[in-house]
């Protein structure tokens, strides 16, 4: 394998999830090794349990540091640190496993502040269990934020044909728009700019969403959030020579990004921006923390504590996850 090929750090989420089988399943595409070197940071043991339950070939191997990994096809270099009981089930909300996520996340921010990884590429974790370990963080996004020393990131999903940013979150609806205002929205939009740019759009055509209805039309819906919240960005903008245009409707703006006319849609709340692109189908999204100095990138779904240790999770996103990984890495 060529040593000029991004590094991109694997952690394995919560091990009571699918995250274990889907990274065992991803790793035995020989595609994968062609783009990165993949280097896991979990539990050895729960890969060797996952890569039975799939019915792999794989071999796990243990090591301490980055430095051992081969990066070799028909194995996995596993930075293993040893958390999981060998009798802990899956599909079973875990404190053990929530604290166990934390520290492969904070691991994967140590080697890559060591400039051992290139980026970081996280399977799913369970807030619920993140919370219950004792890391009262809304999730990944946030907790890399602060393990980062980072004031502010944008979390953007990206599908096939679809991009989209998001000025708030995770926070309730009545939270998330008073907590809107044109200086989060301008910072929002010039964080997802920059990484088009970076990604190789040179001018990214941008698309804003309106809060309200029909964008307010003009008053007739809301009290003036647009004009209030998001103009005033727009226009800031706009005078810097970015092609920004809004606020428009969402509920056309997402058909007109998906048909091409925007590279980029930026979406004012949490569902206004998943919603479309979960409609694409879960294999098809990744997660993208925009305003990181490591890149990251994530699968577009959660822990699957339904289906979890049944060996027919679908390792599409994290395979998406990891080929953006390794070119937003390249690029940079």
């Amino acid at each position: 394998m060529s040593n000029t090929l991004p590094v991109i750090g694997i952690t394995m989420g919560d091990a009571t999830g699918v995250g274990p089988e889907i990274i065992v399943k991803s790793l035995t595409h020989a595609v994968v090794y062609q783009q990165c070197r993949p280097l896991v940071i979990g539990d050895a043991r729960r890969l060797e349990q996952a890569n039975r339950i799939v019915g792999g070939q794989l071999v796990i191997r243990r090591i301490k540091d980055a430095s051992e990994a081969l990066y070799q096809p028909g194995s996995i270099d596993c930075i293993d640190l040893g958390l999981i009981p060998q009798d802990l089930p899956f599909g079973v909300l875990s404190a053990i496993a929530g604290d166990a996520a934390y520290q492969y996340i904070a691991r994967a921010v140590e080697l890559a502040n060591a400039q051992q990884i290139d980026a970081i590429c996280t399977a799913p974790l369970n807030k619920e269990a993140l919370h219950a370990g004792g890391h009262k963080y809304p999730g990944h996004t946030e907790m890399l934020a602060h393990l980062t020393h980072v004031d502010e990131v944008s979390m953007m999903l990206v599908a096939p044909q679809l991009r989209v940013i998001h000025v708030t979150t995770h926070i309730g609806i009545i939270d998330a728009i008073r907590k809107i205002e044109p200086g989060l929205v301008q910072r929002t939009i010039e964080r997802g700019n920059a990484t088009l740019i970076k990604a190789g759009i040179a001018r990214p055509r941008i698309g804003v969403c309106g809060i309200n209805p029909h964008a307010g039309e003009n008053g007739l819906f809301g009290y003036g959030e647009e004009e209030e919240k998001i103009i005033p960005a727009v226009q800031r903008l706009q005078a810097l020579g970015l092609d920004v245009t809004g606020p428009l409707p969402a509920d056309t703006l997402f058909f007109r990004a998906g048909r091409g006319d925007f590279d980029l849609v930026v979406a004012m709340y949490h569902d206004q921006g998943h919603g479309p692109v979960k409609v694409l189908g879960l294999e098809a999204g990744v997660n993208v923390t925009v305003g990181l100095e490591v890149i990251r990138t994530s699968v577009d779904h959660g822990t699957a504590f339904d289906i979890a240790g049944q060996g027919i999770a679908d390792e599409r996103s994290l395979l998406e996850a990891l080929r953006q990984g390794a070119e937003l890495a390249t690029r940079r």
